[in-house]
């Protein structure tokens, strides 16, 4: 099976159980990358995985 390198909006509000709202907001607010193919915007998963591990710290501190 070939892993995922990019996921969907939709898609990673399912893998993160955040809503659209608060992806978008994560993006306006320069804390969630995209990259724009066409008028598609996608999500790498090295950018969900660097978003958790910087909030995942952020609570441990």
């Amino acid at each position: 099976m070939i892993e995922k390198l990019t996921y969907t909006v939709n898609e990673a509000t399912e893998a993160l159980g955040i809503g659209r709202t608060t992806i978008y907001e994560l993006i306006k607010g320069g804390e969630l990358a995209v990259v724009k193919i066409g008028s598609r915007t996608i999500i790498r998963r090295k950018d969900l995985d660097a978003l958790l591990d910087r909030n995942t710290r952020h609570l441990a501190a």
